[in-house]
């Protein structure tokens, strides 16, 4: 039977259901449970594969203990790299779009180092959005439900200094060769990026410059293969574009910027 100071047995059972890092899984979940019965909860339903982030509900992300709900898409540790550059490229930016926004992690980082910037989010899964909603409220966020640029206000266009978006980017052939965790537990809307990936990406591309401020810029994580291709959408847009790479995280970003003399 387990206790809330039983580390060996909940690593135990961990390492039995595979889990590679069972020992800090079990410090964070003994550390998460308040009673006997929500540790078994939260065991079982980690061994039974569930993502951890949605056992203990929440995640850290760029310093935040950022809240993550079943069925909504877990933030990555390599976005975090999206979020130094957006911030590298455009730190006085006074508006923030976080599209595509999941959990609202990315919008809560970049709005918690901006300090006093205007946050809106949004995504087309209503659950995603009720969890960004929690997430950016301390930063006086909004969060809106709708597909990309369609659930913005109006009144942004123009405005945006930095827009971020996580945007699915796995080939749909591929989706079945994903982890069964994401497979299994994160929403396919929030993973399928069409036939070669990009489909929502090339959306993006195509209609940031009419949301960004002059000088202001868009970003996206891609794959490595996918990167030129990625590049190549937001040139066609008409945006100054680059990739910059994080070898440590394995993480691709491609930004494209509104020059301040663009039409």
């Amino acid at each position: 039977m387990l206790s809330l100071s039983d580390t060996t047995a909940v690593v135990a059972a961990l390492r039995a259901a595979g889990c590679v890092f069972a020992e800090d899984e079990a410090e964070l979940i003994l550390a998460t449970a308040r009673t006997l019965d929500e540790l078994a909860t939260m065991v079982a339903r980690r061994t039974t594969g569930q993502p951890l982030e949605h056992v203990l509900g929440w995640a850290g992300f760029h310093g935040l203990r950022v809240l993550v709900e079943p069925g909504v898409f877990v933030p990555r540790r390599r976005t975090e790299f999206l979020v130094g550059e957006a911030l590298a490229q455009a730190r006085d930016a006074s508006v923030v779009v976080d599209l595509c926004c999941g959990s609202g992690a990315v919008g809560a980082a970049l709005a918690a180092a901006l300090g006093d910037a205007e946050l809106h989010a949004a995504d087309i899964d209503p659950v995603a959005v009720g969890c960004a909603r929690r997430n950016i409220a301390p930063f006086g966020g909004h969060a809106y439900v709708g597909d990309l640029f369609d659930a913005l206000p109006a009144a942004l266009c123009g405005r945006v200094g930095i827009l971020a978006a996580n945007v699915p980017y796995v080939p749909s052939g591929e989706v079945g060769l994903l982890p069964a965790e994401a497979r299994d537990h994160e929403p396919l809307v929030a993973l399928d990026g069409g036939g070669d990936g990009l489909d929502v990406l090339r959306r993006v591309a195509a209609g940031a410059p009419e949301w960004l401020a002059p000088g202001g810029c868009v970003l996206v994580e891609t794959s490595e293969r996918q990167a030129g291709a990625a590049v190549e959408a937001f040139a066609a847009a008409g945006l100054t574009a680059r990739l910059t790479v994080s070898e440590e995280l394995f993480a691709h970003v491609v930004i494209g910027v509104r020059e301040r003399d663009q039409r």
